[in-house]
């Protein structure tokens, strides 16, 4: 009883600290508007707090929890939590490399991705011994056209490793088509999209895989965080990446602190030639640890719930933006997304034109001086990277759109924490550097 009156007075004291904490004005001189950033409140904190006060830290219930949650918002049928989006890549990639997985990747074989991309997308084709092949991608979706998919098709492609750029879907059906018509793989890397959708179904829900990223930067956090989405359901596949995220260990059972032997009850039945062995301490495959906490499954349930939100002011604030920028088209390219899709904007890219007076840098840097975040297109075309000179792949046609994001692409911020205030003061910076070339 003294143990939840304390609670309770933590609690409280939790609730009044983000009551002083809420509407603080915006001052232009005050602070940057920020390209993205965490977004909060006493719900995240209690539901972290109380995680805390339970005395469980290693994944349990919260996060067997927000897996399910997850799963179900997506429309897939199982989700594994991981400490990242970079480690649910690799595992996503390394689940499909796996001996006991079904019709699995061998070295050498190849996946389609595109070359303008994060750079640990790319890692995890490399990491797992496999080859890429890359496309160009097209300026304003900022995704390869799927006509292209064609040409780089060999007797060694396998798979096909997708980015939604931006939130802006790939156009899927096309895809989808192409894959199952050569029998390859598709993998959804939806960290910057979830919630966008293509033709009535939720991106992350049309591969095999798809991975999403918790980082503050994107659509909800956990601090730091990410999963891998099974869209079939395939029991196999879904035991391959929890042994792969959990050191490698075959046991798949959850927790089970009544039952020494174990939830399934056979956790002393198992042996390695012919020895009696713990379960727990089997492995079957060369795995990792990355895992995340339980307190950060906490914040993410309590930022899913908010996740439509969210999502509906991202699509406010890149409208606003967009209808200002369109008077300056003849000196940008403007995000554009397939006919058939409805964008969960991760931010609002930009390309300038080869006729505009400015370059990207002349931009950048007046908006920087004046408090407005700006960033550069992750690794641009990943071939121009210090860290990729001496590793192999193969590039499809000349990759002449990757490399002028390279030089002149950039985005700025949309995300639910620029509230109107500060979107007029980004639109009116904007149209006062704009004013030097006549605009």
């Amino acid at each position: 009883m003294e143990r939840n009156k304390i609670k309770e007075q933590i609690f409280r004291c939790i609730r009044d600290f983000y009551k002083k904490e809420v509407d603080k004005k915006f001052s232009r001189g005050g602070y940057r508007v920020q390209y993205a950033g965490a977004l909060y409140d006493e719900h995240e904190i209690l539901a972290m707090v109380d995680s805390i006060l339970n005395g469980w830290f290693g994944l349990g219930r919260k996060g067997r929890e927000f897996e399910l949650m997850f799963s179900k918002y997506l429309g897939v049928t199982r989700t594994i939590l991981t400490n990242s989006g970079s480690s649910a890549s690799l595992l996503a990639m390394a689940a499909l490399v796996a001996p006991d997985f079904h019709g699995h990747l061998k070295k050498g074989d190849e996946v389609i991705t595109p070359a303008m991309t994060f750079p640990t997308t790319f890692n995890s084709i490399i990491q797992n011994n496999l080859m890429p092949v890359l496309l160009d991608v097209e300026l304003g979706s900022y995704n390869i056209d799927p006509y292209d998919l064609e040409k780089a098709l060999s007797r060694r492609t396998r798979a096909i490793f997708l980015p939604h750029a931006f939130g802006i879907p790939n156009e899927m059906d096309v895809i989808m088509e192409f894959a199952e018509k050569h029998d390859l793989y598709v993998i959804e890397d939806n960290c910057d999209a979830l919630g966008s959708v293509y033709n009535g179904k939720k991106t992350g829900s049309f591969g095999l895989l798809s991975t999403s990223s918790f980082y503050p930067a994107h659509h909800i956090t956990m601090g730091e965080g990410g999963a891998v989405s099974i869209r079939d359901d395939d029991i196999n596949l879904y035991r391959i990446i929890r042994s792969l995220r959990d050191w490698g260990r075959a046991c798949y059972c959850e927790h089970d602190e009544t039952n020494p032997n174990g939830a399934c009850g056979k956790r002393f039945s198992f042996k390695i030639g012919g020895i009696p062995y713990d379960h727990r301490y089997i492995y079957t495959h060369i795995g990792y640890n990355l895992k995340p906490l339980e307190f950060q499954a906490a914040m993410g349930i309590e930022q899913l719930k908010k996740l439509p939100q969210f999502i509906e002011k991202r699509r406010s604030n890149f409208k606003m933006l967009y209808e200002t920028l369109q008077k300056y088209e003849k000196y940008f390219i403007l995000p554009s997304w397939p006919s058939k899709s409805f964008p969960s904007w991760f931010c609002f890219p930009l390309t300038i034109r080869d006729e505009a007076p400015f370059s990207r840098r002349d931009i950048t840097l007046f908006l920087e001086k004046n408090g407005i975040q700006t960033r550069l297109f992750f690794a641009g075309n990943i071939t121009r990277q210090p860290a990729y000179r001496h590793i192999l792949w193969r590039t499809v046609g000349k990759l002449s759109n990757c490399d002028k994001i390279m030089k002149d692409s950039f985005f700025i911020g949309v995300y639910p924490g620029i509230n109107e205030d500060k979107m007029h003061y980004v639109i009116g910076m904007i149209e006062k550097f704009m004013e030097k070339y006549g605009g």
